[in-house]
């Protein structure tokens, strides 16, 4: 088999799956041939369909399947790896006005969501009810369903897990139309294979998620955030697994060097953290949340942080207990992406993982490789879990200059992580931007078990393709990957 086009035919029935809302040509959206990292190129499909139920979903999949047309699903479009880029063109599923909250129990601390429903939306309902939604992605408008498709991290998953841990079940419809109901509110099951875990993450490649229900807990009442100097970013990094060691837990733990937080500053546009402290330059930041029952449960632990800290190099331990504080401080960290993307012509990014214990070598290793390139290179992490973002910006190089080199800087980032114990991908997925490493890092055998779940799930091959398991080079001969 091959792709086929979108023909008046296939254009007819999608309009009677979805009425009035089957966009063609050069009408369909320019923000639908992309992601938020266009370095990885962009295309157009063919036609787009903002959806509003499952039922719709399910009658546009009828009609692709049996046309063997590619479909790629996008929510809020925030991925950073080109995972809804229609790099084969077709037919572009939005999900963005499926986005209601349909209900909380709050009995059962569960809610169930339409997958186009906004993060930040689901934390506010979530919090207008005493209770809480823990993944915190950094993109607070991106969707769920966009979360649990690439089963996203964020800075809280140090003490709650990342999107996986908490959902609870999914609406998925499948290449063919046929819609699976998966999981449910139940707190556990042991009930076969776990279907809802292998489709989460999965990066619609499985199926469409149409609708999440998702574990809720009850919120915390007090939240106090702790930001603290360090001279190098050496000591900074190293004082992670001592905390830990010493029985702290904090609800986020984050690092970052002076270099990266200058820029986001100068985005934001006023001055938010300490250069220098009794005259002495502050080279890297860590950056904390504590959160619990009463201040007074978290007073006598800050306390002892604090004097943890001190004793660890730290040149100063800065408390923010009030809601505007807190929010101003970590508002230059929130802003790291939309900065460099502002201010820099060129930009691709990686989020690898390694044992926390090796963040120091690791950083060690990044400087020094770093040397070797035209373009700059700036980070920042998740201590807690070792989860680094690296990214690679240039406002003076060509194009095809600075893909060579970031390619080749890649190359070497990549190996360094697995020969250190870490993966490739903390919490952004694997897309198209990291697919041509993905098979060296993990090995054939193991792309071979995903490419024949792909082809379970999806025979003829249709969603999202040239993502994860199948590269966009992998799909030339279609019908050989088929049989």
């Amino acid at each position: 088999m091959t792709y086929n086009s979108v023909t008046s035919e296939v254009i007819a029935a999608l309009d009677r799956a979805a009425p009035g809302r089957v966009v063609a040509g050069a009408d369909v959206n320019p923000d639908y041939a992309k992601d938020e990292m266009p370095i990885y190129g962009s295309r157009m499909p063919e036609v787009s369909i903002d959806v509003l139920s499952t039922e719709e979903v399910s009658a546009i999949m009828k009609v692709c399947y049996e046309h063997s047309i590619p479909v790629t699903t996008r929510g809020a479009g925030t991925g950073l790896v080109g995972g809804a880029t229609p790099i084969f063109g077709g037919i572009v599923i939005c999900t963005a006005r499926m986005n209601r909250i349909i209900n909380i129990d709050t009995d059962n601390f569960v809610m169930r969501v339409q997958a186009g429903a906004l993060l930040k939306d689901v934390h506010e309902a979530a919090l207008s009810r005493g209770l809480m939604y823990p993944p915190d992605p950094g993109e607070k408008l991106s969707t769920v369903g966009g979360n649990a498709s690439t089963n996203a991290g964020g800075m809280r998953a140090i003490k709650y897990g990342t999107t996986k841990d908490y959902v609870r079940g999914m609406t998925v419809v499948l290449a063919n139309g046929d819609v699976l109901e998966l999981g449910s509110g139940v707190a556990k099951s042991s009930t076969g294979y776990n279907m809802m875990q292998l489709i989460t993450g999965s990066e619609g490649t499985l199926g469409i998620i149409t609708e999440l229900v998702l574990k809720l807990v009850p919120a915390p009442k007090a939240t106090i955030s702790v930001m603290v100097p360090f001279e190098e970013l050496e000591a900074c990094v190293a004082t992670v697994p001592k905390l830990f060691a010493s029985s702290f837990r904090p609800t986020a733990l984050e690092f970052f060097e002076k270099d990266i937080l200058v820029v986001s500053e100068e985005y934001i546009g006023r001055p938010l953290f300490p250069r220098e402290i009794d005259g002495r330059p502050v080279g890297a930041y860590l950056m904390m949340i504590l959160d619990g029952d009463s201040a007074d449960e978290l007073d006598p632990i800050v306390e002892n942080i604090m004097e943890f800290m001190f004793e660890e190099g730290a040149m100063e331990v800065l408390v923010a207990d009030t809601a505007p504080r807190i929010k101003d401080i970590w508002s230059a960290r929130s802003s790291f992406l939309e900065s460099l993307s502002k201010q820099y012509r060129l930009l691709d990014e990686n989020d690898v993982v390694v044992p926390v214990t090796k963040i120091v070598e690791y950083v060690a290793f990044f400087n020094e490789l770093c040397k070797r390139f035209d373009f700059k290179a700036m980070y920042f992490g998740h201590a807690g879990d070792g989860n680094l973002h690296i990214y690679t910006v240039s406002n003076d190089m060509s194009e095809d200059d600075f893909k060579q080199q970031v390619h080749e800087f890649m190359l070497a980032i990549y190996e360094k992580t697995y020969l250190m114990g870490g993966e490739l991908s903390g919490e952004h997925e694997i897309g198209m931007g990291k697919a041509q490493y993905y098979e060296d890092v993990v090995g054939i055998r193991n792309i071979e078990l995903q490419r024949g779940i792909k082809r379970a799930f999806d025979p003829k091959l249709i969603l999202n393709p040239g993502k994860v398991c199948f590269k966009p080079e992998d799909m030339a001969d279609a019908k050989n990957l088929c049989s």
